[in-house]
């Protein structure tokens, strides 16, 4: 039974999606409701996949009783189950932040949330290039609805830049698939591993050239310098809940990456071993360089939130430019870790930046008085100002701003890798991978100058973190400057406090999680170990043939 949850983790967004189409836009309330109960089941099935991807042997479910490589395969193993997991936690989380007022800001926001989360779902699993193409449509499909939610020019401009950023990625990516099946003749990533070692060296350039351009259009989803300039406007233009959901989009990037160049260019795959390699290193460390230059010049925390999210991309992919399974399995931790810090960081901003405009209430001008002359200008019916002139907006909740200063604190540190949360653990967990790739007390190589440099620009990167949150905490909280308590609802509260919780909980039980991303690092370099279960499973007996075995 557990193979047919492959399918439905990507039927029930579809089905839902169709289902909140049906009823008008004055039944938003319920829409909610039905769009959260779905998220919740996504979030019951992926556990139960991840609980059943923690035993190791992946699990292959052809989706047309097709064997590979004829037919569609989804391919559930220990990285594709952890990174559905995050996803169904993220979606549960923003939408219940989303549900306090955001899902009133434009029409469809629940059926775009609902096929956001089908593709995602949908290229974590695929098991070939065309489908993950598919998927990826899909997601990006939804996400130009999502960035543009709300209206706005920032919104619209930002939202351009970045529909017109993964059309040309788009296009690449058929391009770069199109070169590796006329090389290989094949779509199925298993197939393609299996293939390559044998591909003649006449056809390696057309290969190499395939791969680089598909890479390209990984890479510019990822976020990789040069190719991101498109993601700190669009993420800080979008509305809170969207931009937190888009915390996870960029590690689709970095997934597909991971997992295609780890399967297809092993140290086995002959003249085509560790192809790019290189290019992953220096990428990544080059993204780090400008996200920590970005971090020092900006005083908004919605584009810290989006500068950290290029932070947490140049790690990750110089992570696997490096190259040791120790560092990729410290790298798949610091994936959870800063993915989840940085929904709560979005989210947070949010709530900030209202009570930075909580008193900005516009006054309108007395006819009976002349114009220019003091006291011109007068408050909107009903609305009494001060002795000072500033609105008068009633009592001070000091909760409100208690919260906010402490959950400001908190996801400071959490983002910043300062213990004891798990973003320390994550940083932690990378430095010692690159000193000591062997493990502790193995011995081993010391680290090559690239691998110093990492150290240097990952501790940089806290530093320039922790200048800019610390900047903002002061001018938006601590300042002195009496501005009106911002009106937090219940759900917002909630869904901030849900994400600190699983952030205490990855500290406590960090040892857990650590052992799985050890487990997936492991699996990852093994690769026979993914393309075995594909390419030997076979399609189920039909009815025909179930009535001929029975006696």
């Amino acid at each position: 039974m557990s193979q047919h949850w492959l399918m439905a983790v990507i039927l029930l967004p579809l089905a839902t999606a169709g289902l909140l189409l049906l009823p008008g836009e004055r039944h938003r309330a319920a829409k909610g409701w039905l769009n959260l109960a779905s998220c919740l089941a996504g979030l019951a099935l992926a556990a139960a996949l991840l609980h059943h991807a923690a035993g190791g042997t992946p699990e292959v479910y052809l989706a047309g009783n097709w064997a590979a490589p004829f037919g569609i395969v989804l391919v559930l193993d220990r990285l594709s189950a952890l990174m559905i997991t995050l996803v169904a936690v993220l979606a549960c989380a923003t939408l219940l932040f989303a549900m306090a007022r955001w899902t009133r800001a434009g029409a469809n926001f629940h059926a775009l949330f609902q096929v956001q989360l089908m593709g995602l779902y949908g290229a974590f699993l695929t098991g070939d290039l065309f489908n993950l193409f598919v998927f990826f449509e899909v997601m990006l499909a939804a996400s130009y609805g999502l960035v543009l939610h709300g209206s706005g020019r920032a919104r619209v401009v930002s939202g351009l830049h970045y529909l017109a950023i993964n059309l040309v990625a788009s296009s690449l990516f058929l391009i770069g698939a199109a070169l590796i099946y006329g090389v290989t003749g094949t779509l199925n990533m298993a197939d393609i591993a299996l293939k390559v070692p044998q591909v003649a060296v006449a056809d390696l350039g057309l290969l190499h050239t395939g791969a680089a351009i598909l890479a390209i259009a990984f890479l510019a989803k990822a976020g990789m310098w040069p190719l991101n300039a498109w993601l700190v406007p669009a993420y800080s233009a979008a509305s809170p809940p969207v931009a937190a959901l888009f915390a996870v989009l960029t590690k689709v990037g970095f997934y597909t990456l991971l997992r295609l160049w780890l399967l297809v260019f092993p140290a086995s795959a002959g003249a085509s071993a560790q192809f790019g390699e290189q290019w992953l290193l220096y990428g990544g460390l080059a993204t780090l360089a400008c996200a920590t230059l970005g971090l020092l010049a900006t005083r908004r925390l919605e584009r810290i939130a989006s500068l950290n999210i290029l932070v947490s991309a140049g790690t990750l992919l110089a992570s696997v430019g490096l190259g040791t399974p120790a560092l990729v399995s410290a790298a798949l931790f610091y994936l959870v870790s800063s993915t989840l810090a940085l929904a709560a960081l979005f989210l947070l901003a949010e709530l900030i930046e209202r009570s930075r405009s909580a008193n900005e209430l516009p006054l309108e001008e007395d006819a009976d008085i002349l114009p220019g002359s003091v006291g011109a200008l007068r408050p909107p019916p009903g609305v009494n100002l001060d002795d000072e002139q500033r609105v008068i907006v009633g009592r001070v909740i000091p909760w409100t701003m208690a919260f906010l200063g402490m959950s400001l604190i908190f996801c400071a540190l959490w983002v910043i890798g300062m213990p004891p949360f798990s973003g320390f653990l994550a940083k932690l967990n990378l430095i010692a991978a690159v000193l000591d790739p062997a493990g502790v007390g193995q011995g081993g190589h010391s680290p090559s100058p690239p691998g110093w440099v990492f150290i240097a620009l990952l501790l940089l990167a806290g530093v320039a973190s922790l200048i800019g949150l610390a900047r903002v905490a002061i001018l938006r909280l601590w300042a002195p400057v009496e501005r009106p308590s911002p009106a937090l609802r219940p759900y917002e509260c909630l869904a901030i406090s849900a994400l600190f919780g699983i952030c205490i909980a990855l500290t406590l039980r960090g040892e857990v999680l650590l052992r799985y991303t050890t487990a997936a690092a492991s699996d990852l370099y093994n690769p026979p170990r993914y393309i075995g279960p594909v390419m030997a499973k076979q399609p189920s007996a039909g009815p025909r043939a179930l009535l001929q075995e029975a006696p």
